[in-house]
Order: C-alpha cells, then sequence, then structure tokens
C-alpha cells in the first residue's frame, strides 16, 4: 500500500502561514516556496520489486521508466489521470504513486517526487519529542545528514496518508522545525549545444593577434607552463553526461583515476547515445594530454576523474556525485551543467553535499568546486522583467536562480569571447567569480511542449567570436566528423578552463584551500571592459565597482600565468595570531517587515591589522526567523551572507559565525582590520517582525 491524498487527522498539524488551499503545490526549497501545478496527462509510479512487471489494473497510454530513480512514467488520458492514482495506491505492488508537476514559473520542466523529505529539527528538541511531532505522518528515519546538526532524511511509509509536499508544508510551519523539504527528481540540462563551424587553433590558451581575436583575449597558458603543466597527483573531476576514454588525449600513465558510471552504475563512463558528447569535449578543454597530436587542455599533466552523471539532479544523486569525487582523491570538481529551470534552490541536502566536499575533501584543505554560470542571459540569482517570449511563456517579473552556480562555495564562471566582450548568453550577477574565454552565440534557454518549441527573445546586431577547438567523441557520432570539434562553446567551455587553471595553481602549492585558490583566481585575472549594450537585453555591465567586480565578468577573465605566479608566492603556512580585538554594538535595531533595505547596525574598528581570523556573534530576536537574510559588510564593502532564510519558524537566536562554520568568511582573510563593519538584517516575507539585539566582532590580527 502506499499514501493517499485523504487526511487522517493532520490537517491543522504544524500548518503556519501556508494556506490549506496551497499546501498541496508550494515546494519547500532552499528557504524559498515555489508553486507548482499539476501535470493533467502524467503520473508515476514507484513498485515494491524493482524491474517487476506493470500493473495492468492502472489505465494507461503509455509508460517509460526515470533512469536512475527507480520511478516509471505513465502518460494517461486527463480524465483518468486521478483514477489511475488512485488505483496505483490501491495495488500491494506499488510503494509510492504521484501527480507530476511543472514549476509555475518554469512550465518546461517536469518535476517528480520521491517518497523521502528532509528535516532539520532545533538544537533543543529531543530524540522523543521528535519521535511525537512526526507520528502522525508515518515517517520513517533513514540517516543523519553529515556535517549539518541535527537534520535527518525521512522515508514515507505505508501508513503516511499524505503526499510529501503536504507532509513538508504541514512540517515547514512548526514549531522546532527549521527545514523541512520534499526530495524531487528534475532532469540535468547540459548548458550547451556547440554548432559545426571550423576553427583549427587553441586561440583561447595563447595567440599572437588575427581574425576576431583581441589582444590578450586568451588565458596565457604558455607563460603558465614555463612553471607547471600540472602534476598527476592534482585530479581534475569533470562530472558531465559521458567522456569517451578511448580517444587519444585521455591516453597516458596515471591519467585516469577513479571513473565512475552513475548512469550505468558501473566504473566505465563511456558514451552510449549519440547526443553524448558534451563531457568528452569539457575534459579535453579542461586536462586534454599533452601527445603531440590532437589538443592539449589547460592543465595537460593533470589527471583524469571522468564521472557521468545520472542525468537528473535530485538529492540523492547529488550526494553521490560529490562524496564519490571527494573521498576518491578529486582536487577540482567541474560541472558544466545545471538545473533545466528558471529558479532552483537547493535543498538542505544538495548544499550541505557540496559544501562538504569544497570544506572536507582534500584531507579537510576543499576541493575546489566549479560551476557554468549557464547560457540564459539572465541573472544567475535575480528577477527581470521578460518580454516578447513567443507565445509569452515568460512575462512580467520572472526570478531566475541557479543554486548550484550560485552556491557560495563554488566558482561560478560566466563567459567572455576572443573579443574579449560578453559572450551573448553568458548568464551574469553578483555570484560571477569569474570569466573565461568562450565562442559567441545566441542565448540558449527554451522550453518545449508538445508539438511547440518556445524560444528566446531575438538578438539584435551581429555574434561575433571564435569556437573553441577540443577533443570529440571518437568517429562521426561526435559534435563534428572525426576526433575534434572546432566550434565548442557556451559556459559549458569556460567552465572547465578555469577548473585548468585551478589544477596549475594547485600544482605548484597543494596546501591551498578551496576558498584560497578562489582568492588567487579572483585576485590574479585581467580587468577585461566591454561598454557595448547587450544586444538582447539592453544592459551594460562590462565594467567594475568599487569592489573590482563586474556582473558579466566577476573579477575579471583567468589569467593562468597570474594565478600561477601568486599561487607560488602564497605563503603555504597559516599565520599566527598576535592578538585579538574584541568589539561590540549592543543597540538594539527593529527590523523592517518585507523591506529590502532591511535593518544596519555598525562597529567601528580603530585598531589596525591584517585580518588573520574573524569571528562574528550575532543575536536576533523575530516573530518567525525563517524570513531572514543576515549579511555582514566589510569596511572594504564586501558583502558576505552570513544566514540564509533557513532558521524556519525560531524565534529567538544567539550565532557565532566562523571561517570554520561559514566557510565563506575565508574571502576576507588577509584583508585590514580596521574601518567600519557592518551587520545587515533583511527580512523577506510579509507579516512577521524583529530585531537585532546585538552583535559583536572578535578579529584576529
Amino acid at each position: 500500500m502506499t499514501f493517499g491524498s485523504q487526511g487522517n487527522g493532520t490537517e491543522e498539524q504544524g500548518l503556519s502561514g501556508v494556506p490549506e488551499e496551497s499546501v498541496g503545490i508550494l515546494l519547500q526549497r532552499g528557504g524559498e516556496e515555489l508553486r507548482l501545478r499539476k501535470v493533467r496527462d502524467r503520473a508515476t509510479i514507484r513498485l515494491k520489486v524493482v524491474d517487476g512487471d506493470f500493473p495492468d489494473e492502472i489505465p494507461f497510454l503509455s509508460y517509460k521508466s526515470i533512469p536512475q530513480t527507480e520511478l516509471i512514467e505513465i502518460k494517461v488520458g486527463a480524465e483518468n489521470l486521478e483514477t489511475a492514482i488512485a488505483i496505483a495506491r490501491r495495488l500491494d505492488s506499488v510503494a509510492f504513486a504521484s501527480h507530476v508537476y511543472r514549476m509555475v514559473k518554469n512550465p518546461g520542466t517536469f518535476v517528480y517526487l520521491t517518497d523521502e523529505i528532509t528535516l532539520q529539527f532545533t538544537a533543543d528538541l529531543d530524540p522523543d519529542e521528535r519521535d511525537v511531532l512526526l507520528e502522525p505522518f508515518a515517517l520513517q528515519r533513514l540517516r543523519p545528514i553529515t556535517g549539518i546538526d541535527n537534520a535527518f532524511i525521512y522515508q514515507l511509509t505505508s501508513q503516511s496518508r499524505e503526499n510529501p509536499l503536504k507532509i513538508a508544508n504541514r512540517l515547514a510551519g512548526t514549531l522546532n522545525i527549521l527545514t523541512a523539504e520534499a526530495n524531487i527528481i528534475i532532469r540535468q540540462e547540459a548548458l550547451y549545444r556547440p554548432k559545426d563551424e571550423l576553427y583549427n587553433q587553441q586561440w583561447y590558451l595563447h595567440h599572437n593577434g588575427g581574425r576576431q581575436l583581441a589582444p590578450a583575449s586568451h588565458i596565457d597558458a604558455e607563460k603558465a607552463w614555463d612553471i607547471t603543466r600540472g602534476v598527476r597527483s592534482v585530479v581534475v573531476a569533470v562530472a558531465d553526461d559521458a567522456i569517451d576514454l578511448n580517444h587519444p588525449d585521455f591516453q597516458g600513465e596515471g591519467k585516469i583515476v577513479a571513473p565512475k558510471d552513475f548512469k550505468g552504475e558501473d566504473f566505465l563512463p563511456l558514451p552510449e547515445y549519440p547526443q553524448e558528447s558534451h563531457g568528452t569535449a569539457c575534459a579535453g578543454v579542461a586536462v586534454a594530454e599533452e601527445t603531440g597530436t590532437g589538443v592539449v587542455g589547460v592543465a595537460p599533466g593533470c589527471a583524469l576523474m571522468p564521472l557521468r552523471t545520472s542525468g537528473f539532479l535530485d538529492d540523492r544523486s547529488i550526494e553521490a556525485l560529490f562524496e564519490w569525487a571527494a573521498n576518491k582523491g578529486a582536487s577540482v570538481i567541474s560541472c558544466s551543467w545545471g538545473a533545466a529551470s528558471l529558479n532552483f534552490p537547493l535543498s538542505l541536502r544538495q548544499r550541505a553535499a557540496i559544501n562538504r566536499a569544497a570544506t572536507k575533501g582534500r584531507d579537510g584543505k576543499g576541493c575546489v568546486v566549479v560551476f557554468a554560470a549557464g547560457n540564459a542571459n539572465r541573472p544567475v540569482n535575480g528577477t527581470i522583467y521578460e518580454r516578447k517570449w513567443q507565445r509569452n511563456i515568460l512575462k512580467g517579473p520572472t526570478k531566475w536562480l541557479s543554486g548550484f552556480a550560485a552556491h557560495p562555495d563554488a566558482i561560478a564562471v560566466s563567459a567572455c569571447t576572443s573579443l574579449n566582450q560578453k559572450s551573448a548568453y553568458s548568464n551574469w550577477g553578483k555570484q560571477i567569480s569569474v570569466s573565461a574565454p568562450s565562442n559567441n552565440a545566441p542565448p540558449g534557454m527554451w522550453f518545449q511542449e508538445t508539438g511547440f518549441v518556445h524560444t528566446a527573445p531575438p538578438i539584435s546586431g551581429s555574434l561575433p567570436g571564435l569556437g573553441i577547438f577540443t577533443a570529440d567523441r571518437l568517429g562521426r557520432l561526435g559534435y563534428a566528423p572525426g576526433n575534434f570539434t572546432r566550434d565548442f562553446g557556451g559556459t559549458s567551455s569556460a567552465c572547465p578552463v578555469v577548473a585548468g587553471v585551478a589544477a596549475l595553481v594547485l600544482s605548484v602549492n597543494p596546501d591551498l584551500t578551496a576558498q584560497e585558490v578562489k582568492q588567487i583566481l579572483q585576485k590574479s585575472t585581467d580587468k577585461i571592459v566591454d561598454r557595448n549594450l547587450d544586444p538582447q537585453l539592453g544592459m551594460q555591465m562590462g565594467t567594475y565597482d568599487q569592489n573590482g567586480h563586474s556582473q558579466w565578468f566577476g573579477y575579471g577573465k583567468v589569467n593562468a600565468f597570474k594565478a600561477v605566479g601568486l599561487a607560488q608566492k602564497q605563503q603555504q603556512t597559516s599565520q599566527k595570531v598576535s592578538k585579538y580585538i574584541e568589539k561590540s554594538n549592543e543597540r538594539s535595531v527593529a527590523i523592517p517587515d518585507n523591506d529590502s533595505r532591511g535593518a544596519i547596525s555598525r562597529i567601528e574598528v580603530r585598531e589596525s591589522g591584517i585580518l588573520k581570523d574573524i569571528q562574528v556573534m550575532v543575536s536576533l530576536e523575530h516573530d518567525f526567523l525563517g524570513d531572514l537574510e543576515v549579511y555582514l559588510k566589510t569596511p572594504t564593502n564586501r558583502t558576505i551572507l552570513l544566514q540564509g532564510r533557513t532558521l524556519g519558524a525560531r524565534t529567538q537566536v544567539q550565532m557565532t559565525y566562523t571561517p570554520a562554520t561559514a566557510p565563506i568568511l575565508k574571502q576576507i582573510l588577509n584583508l585590514s582590520a580596521r574601518g567600519t563593519w557592518t551587520l545587515w538584517a533583511v527580512d523577506r516575507a510579509v507579516s512577521d517582525t524583529g530585531k537585532i539585539q546585538r552583535w559583536a566582532l572578535r578579529l584576529g590580527v
């Protein structure tokens, strides 16, 4: 038996702030609520016996397995949908049955439910009280989430009477529960589809000028190679669709390390389908071996960990991917993909999985995690006014969020062209760390429904720029005939460029932490400038603010030679703190309700010194702390997110943030301690109010 849709006395359990009519169509995700709508002609089931016979009792038009998920997607006539689900839920052979959903703000993407829920409790709730709280929902605890206090994965049982969305929404409003998220499955989308234009030089590594080549639009690889071409002990994990390990440019003693196929569930991540060429091209950009023929990667001497992803972005697959990479010795993890969704906040489990790899991998120094920003010409995290989409599938203020690229432990990479200008498709925003050379092309975001493809608003003007030359799947099944493609691109190509530079950095200084590598890449960039208007949106963000950051290029275009040189000079031993400066602000400040201006509280530090350690103590009071985001602003106007909207229904909190508990604080070490420090608290939702009670700084210099 599986759960049904009828109630069992839990209708009022834990329901706070979520209207009853919305409890089944809201997805709790990363502190946000995403609105869903049911797909009228589809459902999913999971059989108790894997690969068992499909139940004849269920009416269907067609059905197919969803790879790697144990789910079967059923297509039915709209008039038979509820009947089919009701029958499935009564069958002894069915463990789980559910509607299929779409995100209202992203109607081109299917959302599949699983029978798992993530719950995080307040620290003062003991295990017996947890059991009492969850008893009405008949959940079975599977395991704790490593690295997150008081957080566990639960599974629905045959006695669970509501679907995971409803249970999560009821629990999300419950006192003593900080996070309640249903685990969903959404398809992974690679970020680029290359064209067949020929280009026969790897200009992005080094060039001396030519047609459509601006001076210094390369990454200065030749000078970097005079210092290092990479060492085998530095391993670059390329997580993608598949990698052709038979390619000559991936041969060499010790070249391949810990391969894994998460789709085929074996250790040969080879392409099986005609469209699986993306990973081979990405791996070639990053680490193609120097053989005297073919192409060469940014870090040819480094090892390759080829990982074929499952193709889906549920919690389990992300955990498995990053745990494998970190546990098997990856130094850098290159991810040229994101969710096939406009607005995709990461779940608690996904955020934790990336954080563990970025802080616990490499014997505690952290794996360098690199993500492509995306190819929609939209903000990594932000809202813009959409218009001119075919059939108005998107219109008006629209929220865009690529949760993977926006993860604070990731290096988000945008793309620039051979002319040192923004690639027209490249996503942008405050979350961009650096830019890297790639091709130029129209934005690649589109939606497909039965019988119709919705394309993005048109581009006005020409799109000059050369493509990326890299390895291709052998033979005629790749992007081009032969063993190489001459027009790879997108942020998919820019991402492994940066991963390769990070690998060179670690080759000369393996003691660097992942955050230190990120800082080196950002400090050693070329500050390219593009004053042209974007040909699609009409914006101009190709210059730099007072902190040296551009929304189009991050801190600039990566420069391999400068980065390797800076890594050589970086001190390899941790600096000792000679004294601590302790300051506090005891004045209470009200936090305005649902106001992006927020509340400001300042601390003035008059003592001088280079920051070697930092502790931020914060005391807050609020009717619903899950409404709040808390930031720290440095004297140099760097803004650090200390606390996202993950505090749930708590009303009082006293937290201490350190580089160990909030790794993003490592970014401001080695800066001056002197100046005005600011705590900024922002309420992002209506009705509940609160205040900053006090806060304090303990600065080690």
